[in-house]
Order: C-alpha cells, then sequence, then structure tokens
C-alpha cells in the first residue's frame, strides 16, 4: 500500500511560512514607501556589482551543461510510458506562455533603446555599430542561455517525477539524490520556501512591467492619465483571469488561455510585420542573428572588469538573475506538461522554441521601433527614456493602420499575455506547497486561487514606489539563495540519469 495520501495535501508549513514572507515585505513598502524605496537601491547595486560574475559563471557552465546532457545517451531517456499528453503546438505555446509574459512586449519593442543610449563595450553612444549592439543584445538576453536557466529545473524536477516516480512537484524533491533522507526535514523545507521566494519576487517584476503595457494602451485611448490607481485596477484585471484559469484547471484554463494567448500574439507581430518596413525587419533580422552568432562566446562570458561600465550590472546579471529565479516555476510547469517526451525534446524544445518566440517579438517590434526613430517618424528614444518604454510602445502600435483597434488589442492581449504566465505560476505555487502530488493529480482548487490572489499583491506594492530598478531588484534578491539549489539540481540530474541508464542496461 502506498504511504501517501489519496488527495494532494497542503503543506501548512510552506504554506504559512510563504504568506506571512509576503506580508513581511509589503508592510514596510506600504508604510515606509521612501525608505523602501532608498533601501532597495542600494540592495541592487550591491549585490549586482558584488555578485553579478556569480551568475555569469553560472549561466554559462548551465548552457554548456544542458547541451552535453541533450546530445549524450541520457537525451533519449523518456519521460514516463505513455505517449505526450499535449499535442506538440500546444506543448510549445503552453511552454511559451509560462515562461515568458507581456514583459516580453515591454522589453521586445523598447529594450533596444536603452543599449543604443549605453552601448557596451565602450561603443560610442546613437552610432551605427551602437545599432547593431542595440538590436542583438535583447535577443541575447531572451535567448538560449535565459531558457537554459529555465530549463535546468524542468529536467531536474522531470528525473524525479516521471523516471523516479516520486509523486511530487516539490523543488527539494528534485534534489533527493543529494539531500537524502534530508529531503522531508529543514533543508527541504528551506529549499521549498527559498522557491516560493523567488516566485513571488519574480512574478512582482513581470506582472508591474505588463502592467504598465496594458496601463499605457489604456491612457492613449481614453486620455486617462497613467497612474497607480489605474495600474491597480488593472492588476486586479489580471488577478481575476488568473484565478478563473486556475480554477478551471490544466485543460479547461491554462491550455486554452495558453492556445489563445499564442494566437493572438502571431497576428500581432504578423500586422506589424505586413504593414510595417518588412524589407528593413527582415534585413535587421539577419543581420542580428549573424551578430549573435558570431559574438555568443564574447557577449555570455562578458564581465567588464576593466571598464566598470555597469553595463552587465544592469541588464546581463538582471536578465539571468529574473531567469533563474522564476527556473523553478517555469520547470514545475514543464515538467508536469511533458510527459511522455524525452529529456532531449524538453532541452531542445526550451531553449529552441522558446528563444525563437522571443526572438520573433525582438525582430519585428524592436526594429519597427527604430525604423520609426531613424525616420524621424516617432521620438521613441526620447520617449521611452524620458517618460517611460511602455508608453514609447503605445505611440509604435498607435502608428499603425486603425491604431484605436490596436491600441486596444495590445490592452488584451497584454492582460492575457499576464495572465497565461501567471496562472501557470500559482498552479506551480500550490504544486510546490502541496506534500505529495501524483502524475494525473492537481493541487486543490482553493489552493490555487489563493496564489492567483497573493501574486497580485506584491507587484501592486512595487508599483507604489514605482521605476523599472524596484522591480529589476525584485528578481536579483529572489534569484540569489536559489544559486546553491541550481548545483544540486545538476548533480541530482547527473546521479539519476546514471542510475536511470544502469538500470536501463
Amino acid at each position: 500500500m502506498s504511504d501517501y495520501p489519496p488527495e494532494p495535501e497542503v503543506d501548512w508549513f510552506i504554506f504559512v511560512a510563504g504568506s506571512l514572507l509576503l506580508v513581511a515585505v509589503i508592510l514596510p513598502i506600504v508604510f515606509a514607501p521612501d525608505a523602501s524605496r532608498e533601501l532597495i537601491a542600494h540592495v541592487f547595486t550591491f549585490l549586482t556589482t558584488e555578485m553579478g560574475v556569480v551568475y555569469i559563471i553560472a549561466a554559462t557552465l548551465i548552457f554548456v551543461f544542458l547541451l552535453v546532457v541533450a546530445v549524450s545517451g541520457w537525451g533519449s531517456i523518456r519521460l514516463g510510458d505513455q505517449p505526450p499528453q499535449y499535442s506538440s503546438a500546444s506543448w510549445i505555446a503552453m511552454l511559451f506562455s509560462c515562461g515568458i509574459g507581456a514583459s516580453l512586449i515591454y522589453w521586445g519593442a523598447a529594450e533596444w533603446v536603452f543599449y543604443y543610449l549605453d552601448p557596451p563595450f565602450g561603443i560610442e553612444a546613437k552610432s551605427d555599430e551602437a545599432v547593431l549592439w542595440a538590436m542583438s543584445y535583447g535577443m541575447f538576453h531572451w535567448g538560449p542561455v535565459g531558457w537554459a536557466l529555465y530549463c535546468l529545473p524542468a529536467i531536474a524536477l522531470a528525473c524525479s517525477y516521471h523516471i523516479k516516480k516520486i509523486p511530487s512537484l516539490r523543488l527539494s524533491g528534485a534534489c533527493e539524490p543529494v539531500l537524502g533522507s534530508y529531503t522531508h526535514r529543514i533543508p527541504g523545507r528551506i529549499i521549498d520556501l527559498l522557491f516560493i521566494i523567488g516566485l513571488l519576487g519574480t512574478a512582482a517584476t513581470g506582472l508591474g512591467l505588463g502592467t504598465s503595457v496594458v496601463a499605457s494602451a489604456a491612457t492613449r485611448m481614453t486620455g486617462i492619465e497613467d497612474g497607480f490607481e489605474m495600474q491597480a485596477i488593472i492588476i486586479f484585471i489580471v488577478t481575476i483571469t488568473i484565478a478563473y484559469s486556475v480554477y478551471r484547471g490544466m485543460d479547461d484554463g491554462i491550455r486554452v488561455l495558453s492556445n489563445i494567448n499564442m494566437s493572438l500574439a502571431l497576428i500581432l507581430v504578423t500586422f506589424v510585420l505586413l504593414v510595417g518596413p518588412t524589407r528593413f525587419i527582415l534585413e535587421m533580422a539577419i543581420v542580428s542573428i549573424g551578430h549573435i552568432t558570431s559574438n555568443f562566446v564574447r557577449m555570455m562570458t562578458w564581465a567588464d572588469p576593466l571598464e566598470r561600465s555597469s553595463f552587465v550590472e544592469s541588464w546581463t546579471v538582471f536578465y539571468w538573475a529574473w531567469w533563474l529565479a522564476l527556473g523553478p516555476f517555469v520547470g514545475m510547469f514543464v515538467c508536469k506538461i511533458s510527459h511522455g517526451r524525452t529529456i532531449r525534446e524538453v532541452i531542445f524544445g526550451m531553449m529552441g522554441w522558446g528563444s525563437l518566440g522571443c526572438w520573433l517579438f525582438f525582430i519585428v517590434l524592436g526594429n519597427h521601433a527604430f525604423f520609426l526613430e531613424q525616420q524621424g517618424i516617432l521620438p521613441i528614444v526620447q520617449e521611452a527614456s524620458e517618460v517611460s518604454p511602455s508608453a514609447a510602445i503605445a505611440s509604435i502600435i498607435a502608428i499603425l493602420p486603425f491604431g484605436t483597434f490596436w491600441l486596444f488589442y495590445l490592452a488584451v492581449i497584454g492582460i492575457i499575455f499576464t495572465a497565461t504566465t501567471y496562472d501557470s505560476a500559482s498552479y506551480t505555487l500550490a504544486a510546490g506547497a502541496s506534500r505529495y502530488l501524483g502524475e494525473h493529480d492537481h493541487p486543490a482548487r482553493w489552493h490555487r486561487v489563493f496564489w492567483a490572489a497573493a501574486l497580485g499583491v506584491l507587484p501592486a506594492s512595487l508599483l507604489y514606489l514605482g521605476g523599472i530598478r524596484v522591480l529589476q531588484t525584485a528578481s536579483v534578491v529572489a534569484s540569489l539563495p536559489l544559486l546553491l539549489v541550481y548545483l544540486m539540481l545538476a548533480v541530482s540530474i547527473v546521479r539519476t540519469l546514471s542510475s536511470a541508464v544502469a538500470t536501463r542496461d
């Protein structure tokens, strides 16, 4: 007889501790906003400066490690003993949507502005070379290295869940080959709590950026000022959408919303490509991909030890921290939907399809925006740097044919994009705070809905403080404790797959 209960059981220690930590972060922000803002600025500077090289080394090693796993004999190991539950199209849509929110629209259209004004490698600002790096670096940050940071926890959890048949999606369970009997003791509990903290922090970043996009589109349509009140209303709408989606479940809610999201996103990008400067966009796409390919190793390993321009700390370290902190959440979700697929499929699917999906937005929206700036049609650089990137995005969309319709479309897709990411997040928060979860089990509905509501509270608090730096800091702080956990996950993968191959042979 199984030692596990027949229904998913809430781990009340993780549930209560995570909830109390959330309250402990929010209260100082609400009652001491100025002091909180100053503290956040100091924390971001310290962590990115002193710990930045650790993130660069970790990201590089993880990327190489996963490539080795994929091309080795381990890559052919199948997760589970049944055919894939979802079609390849739905699987790709779900893994992409859970890992990428409306922040992709935010940065895809406007990230190049910051690199154009402050390029890496000591390049002259606003020069032709600065344009080349500006259009390439965003794609690098949203490419295979970032997706590798998502993929490592997915493979580790899949080894535990599908190969070893441990009925739990908890991060500590994936570390069992390293932790041993300590998996269910204090060390394991700490790891599960770190997952909760990491996801809440990075969810605040993504939800906040997505909200800014929707708010700017609404302001452009209605003339109502884009302030905290509007953003709070948008977060409320997104939270309700998330709660409804996770209440409906994996098939009726999350899968359907992910498919809708992908369809709407492709329609927007295709329309911009066709009515915009198509030839220019395609030419820049080829040049940017070639530039990344030629300079990939340099970009991946650049720590800027001589110039200390702060480019690496402000962007590359931030992104690796963001991907790393979100990794366990995306990993849990991808693990759950990847039954029947091989390890090679999961690795190349995430690093390949995930990167291509992100690049599509950067190529089309980013190059369209630069064309408008270059031709003097819109002051994109000025608006993005002096007002906000989201305001610049609204201007980019408003100038399209039937601009008002596309602004409304942008607002809708922003809400759905954000919801599809964080309905997955609330699902995995509930899964991570459940003691046991079989391959065909799901967390209790009330548990999923609770975390959906909790996800809306922290970004609202951080938006109250204002500024991109506040949102970025949440990701960096949340990711730091997970660096050691990632090392344990890598060791666990090696031990589990070695054992699986030995058993098979």
